[in-house]
């Protein structure tokens, strides 16, 4: 793989790369950077999370070493449960990351390095440099309630800016919510001695029944588990929201960010009478298709729970063990 091949791999699929300059300068110094992604283990693991793991795992394909950090002390300080259900999580969210395809990830709890006297110095410099209001505008789109914060709320973006340093972090990859988390880093990484660290942003998935609002833990109805079974899939999966022509739901977004990566082709198999199996080689050929009305919506449900269902099989041994 060539380094213009790299980059468009890494740049797959992804809302923004911050810069690619920068990732094509890191890419030719060095031969494993070091990438990771932060995970409250809280709620369910859902298909949003799967879409960052994809990403994680392609860029581990073009050399990149891969981090997972369990952040268990931002769930506890982000108020996702108490502090013997993060215990369990993490447990848990350990088993079903080790199955999404990425194949040497290192696994780090966040408390294992976050009580560290150093760690804790850098916070304390990190806090001096920033005004309580930046940082809950840098919360914004990951806290539940904003309006009603905590102070330990305007920690967290603090301490997830301390995670790039201490786990010394080259590109730190995410969904695009953290991108005022990640502005914030690139202004203050300097005041700790740390370098301006590159940033990967991924979209968001829509929740199944209305575009514009994100795929949550907190909503079980508007996702899909991992867990999910074949029967869960399909039902959530036909009540949720697509328009004929309009390829602006979550269905397609999952059979972009998350069916087509790990497919060749799409075989959406009809009866004759509607038109018979058609083949579709990528993502566009489906769009294009979908948004002409060719594919009937009912074609387009009937195809993703079937490919889901079998993405998702294996993860789901994970809970019957």
């Amino acid at each position: 793989m060539d380094l213009m091949q790299k980059i468009q791999l890494i740049e797959e699929n992804t809302v923004e790369l911050i810069t690619q300059e920068e990732i094509l300068e890191l890419l030719k110094e060095k031969k494993h950077p070091i990438t990771y992604c932060g995970y409250e283990p809280s709620g369910e693991v859902h298909l949003g999370h799967m879409v960052t793991a994809i990403k994680l795992s392609q860029m581990e394909k073009t050399g990149f070493k891969v981090k997972i950090l369990l952040a268990d002390w931002h769930a506890f300080l982000n108020k996702k449960g108490t502090e013997e259900e993060i215990i369990e999580n993490v447990k848990l969210w350990k088993k079903v990351f080790s199955k999404l395809g990425i194949k040497e990830p290192e696994f780090i709890l966040g408390s294992s390095f976050q009580k560290n006297q150093d760690y804790i110095e850098d916070l304390f410099v990190l806090s001096l440099n920033t005004t309580i209001n930046r940082g809950l505008r840098a919360m914004q789109e990951v806290a539940r309630d904003i309006d009603n914060a905590t102070v330990s709320q305007s920690i967290y973006p603090l301490m997830q800016i301390n995670d790039i340093k201490h786990l010394k972090i080259d590109v730190a990859q995410s969904g695009v919510e953290q991108r005022k988390i990640h502005m914030l880093a690139r202004e203050i990484l300097g005041k700790i001695n740390y370098k301006k660290s590159c940033f990967v942003h991924t979209p968001l998935i829509d929740s199944m029944q209305k575009p514009g609002t994100k795929m949550s833990s907190s909503d079980s109805t508007n996702l899909i588990s991992v867990r999910d079974t074949e029967t869960e899939i399909k039902k959530k999966i036909n009540k949720a929201y697509c328009i004929e022509g309009d390829s602006n739901n979550a269905l397609m977004q999952i059979m972009k960010l998350i069916v087509f990566p790990k497919i060749k082709f799409l075989e959406v198999k009809r009866p004759e009478k509607f038109g018979g199996n058609i083949q579709f080689n990528s993502f566009a050929e489906l769009e294009k298709a979908f948004n002409e009305k060719k594919l009937h919506p009912m074609d387009l449900k009937n195809s993703l729970a079937k490919e889901l269902d079998g993405i998702l099989d294996p993860v789901r041994k994970v809970f019957k063990g």
